[in-house]
């Protein structure tokens, strides 16, 4: 599982559900979140942090989102050598088969559709980290 020290970025439009992901990770132990309101706005921060050397350890994202949506942030992401291997989450309630085929296409480490329980978050998180740590 994930060390409590990841560094999380959390990028959704409804302060709401980034509480409700943010106290999800809380209960997992891990407290080093960043906040976004779109993938507009998270996609410089990411970088950043990336440059600087103090990457972010995983993203989860909400879909649909104003100016930057979800997928969007997903591709900027892999299409970058410094993040392409980041671990990438998103969290949505798109639950249509065409498009968690395109998240995969692109390259999501996993994907989880709202409303979910706990046990459900800690469940994908904890197959996130085995993907990227075989």
């Amino acid at each position: 599982m994930f060390a409590s020290t990841t560094k999380v970025m959390v990028v959704d439009d409804f302060k709401t559900m980034r509480k409700i992901v943010i106290n999800s990770l809380a209960g997992l132990g891990i407290t080093n979140v960043v906040e976004a309101e779109d993938g507009a706005d998270a996609l410089p921060v990411i970088e950043k942090a990336a440059q600087d050397g103090a990457p972010f350890g995983l993203i989860i994202s909400d879909w649909n989102m104003p100016k930057m949506q979800g997928i969007e942030l997903l591709k900027k992401v892999r299409e970058n050598p410094l993040l392409k291997n980041t671990p990438f989450l998103m969290v949505t309630a798109e639950a249509e088969q065409k498009n968690i085929l395109e998240a995969v296409k692109v390259g999501v480490s996993n994907y989880i559709v709202k409303p979910f329980s706990p046990q459900i978050f800690q469940e994908k998180l904890t197959a996130v980290y085995k993907k990227h740590n075989p």
